[in-house]
């Protein structure tokens, strides 16, 4: 038996004060298409998310809903869970980590020991202001009006006490020189180039550890019970501990040292993943990650952010009620930038469904079914599945709407078929003709199910199945919206 190559993929992990958005769905779509993809073409995959559930914001909103944060986090984790499926996640590959899970813990106490005995934690007093919202401390040049650009209107807290700190100060040269040895670390190339400039200006030294008499929410310090992990060294170790390092070591080495390990975030997280977590990373001794993949925001318009306070916020949930699962993914997939900021609002949803689902996809699906069910005697030979070099280099660049366009021109060029041979008339003065023009068809259009694998994971089922039985959909796929 041949062995199969080894992929490892990751989201960012959620907070689970808060529903899902659409900026989660991005995320995770996006990174359930590559991993979807990678297992298509024969990758043994471990397609890692969950949940963040230490830290001051978790504290504080649990404590506002009168629960302690345990039993709080808990019940969050089940929502949560459950908040994934609407997204079409392939639940074969998919692993669950929480930052409160025992072996998490123990898997990011290790990691301190490890980084604290190679030389690159201390202690000391300081003062700083912090941003509950961010979970981080910010610095003079980093405020607008004495507040957080990305949480205006919630005061600041200041941090005055005595901290453990992390080393990164020391840590330029090396990711700098890290960066030049892997000129494809950051796609999309302007938010590597962003990374790089942040690193080369300098960087200083965090906390990483809060007095627990204080903020009592997090993982326990080894050798210090009087402190608790900083959110951010405690959540940023779900990436290893989730392969159940150090203990699972057949594991770890399997998709973290030979899995090409690869993250997905938003770019507001540029900075922990592909500079700090990088540096943690090093601090430890543990191989690096393989690539950085950066979303662009989803906007309520051109420049203008979702806000629940504004009122233009769309519920994923909502939408995957009214259109469907295969009709979100299809959106975030193809209709919002692989990397840039998108503006989305509902007519521009429903457009775009209307265009090239209903009338597009579903309607070539049904022209091309009912002329196969009505003249062909059996169903098509299904040709060997053979992965285009366009689409797959597409896919190995990250850039879905590419992959995505790609399948429409594909469904285009079908569709002109139709047009220019009308087998549908063909067939009363040439029989035999017709009949390979829709044998044709239909072969073609079984092709593009294959190629909605990890895009429209349902519909590509859907198609596949119908070619299979030669039969015409007794319903549309997508049903037009009016």
């Amino acid at each position: 038996m041949t062995k199969k190559n080894s992929f490892y993929i990751t989201t960012t992990l959620p907070y689970v004060n808060a529903d899902l958005h659409l900026g989660h769905a991005l995320e995770f779509v996006r990174a359930d298409a590559i991993a979807r993809y990678k297992k298509l073409i024969g990758f043994d995959v471990f397609f890692n998310t969950g949940t963040d559930e230490h830290g001051m914001k978790i504290f504080e909103v649990a404590k506002k809903n009168g629960k302690n944060p345990q039993e709080f986090v808990d019940e969050s984790f089940l929502k949560f869970k459950d908040s994934v499926k609407i997204f079409g996640m392939d639940e074969e590959i998919l692993h669950f980590v929480r930052t409160t899970d025992e072996y998490h813990i123990k898997s990011a106490q290790e990691f301190w020991k490890r980084v604290n005995d190679n030389g690159y934690i201390y202690k000391k007093n300081y003062e700083a202001k912090y941003c509950v919202g961010c979970e981080e401390t910010k610095s003079d040049s980093e405020l607008v009006n004495g507040e957080c650009m990305l949480h205006t209107g919630k005061k600041l807290e200041i941090i005055a006490e005595e901290n453990y700190f992390f080393k990164y100060s020391e840590f330029r040269d090396k990711l700098l020189k890290f960066y030049k040895n892997n000129p494809n670390f950051v796609v999309p190339d302007f938010r590597f180039n962003e990374i790089k400039a942040f690193v080369e200006r300098g960087l200083q030294d965090f906390s990483i550890s809060r007095l627990k008499s204080k903020m009592p929410w997090g993982i326990e310090m080894p050798g210090d019970s009087g402190h608790v992990m900083y959110v951010w060294f405690d959540a940023l170790t779900n990436y290893v501990s989730t392969l159940g390092w150090p203990e699972n070591k057949e594991q770890f080495e399997k998709f973290w040292v030979n899995g090409n390990p690869t993250q997905y975030c938003g770019k507001d997280n540029n900075r922990f993943q592909s500079a700090m977590w990088q540096a943690m990373l090093m601090a430890a001794d543990l191989p690096n990650s393989k690539q950085i993949i950066i979303n662009g925001f989803i906007t309520a318009g051109e420049g203008i952010k979702m806000s629940k306070t504004l009122g233009n916020v769309a519920d994923p949930k909502e939408i995957v009620k009214e259109y469907g699962t295969d009709a979100l993914r299809y959106f975030l997939l193809r209709e919002v930038s692989s990397f840039e900021d998108s503006p989305f609002t509902m007519e521009r949803f429903k457009d775009a469904y209307n265009a090239n689902l209903a009338n597009g996809l579903g309607n070539l699906v049904s022209r091309v079914m009912k002329m196969a069910e009505t003249n062909l005697k059996k169903s098509v030979e299904i040709p060997e599945n053979t992965i285009r070099e366009d689409y797959k280099n597409a896919f190995e660049k990250f850039d879905l709407q590419e992959v995505t366009n790609i399948i429409w021109k594909e469904i285009g060029e079908l569709d002109k078929k139709i047009q220019e041979t009308k087998p549908f008339s063909l067939i009363k003065t040439d029989k035999i003709k017709a009949v390979e023009i829709i044998k044709e068809l239909a072969v073609r259009l079984y092709t593009i199910g294959r190629m909605l694998n990890p895009i429209l994971p349902e519909t590509s089922e859907k198609i596949k199945n119908l070619v299979k039985i030669n039969k015409m959909p007794e319903k549309p796929l997508f049903s037009r919206k009016d």
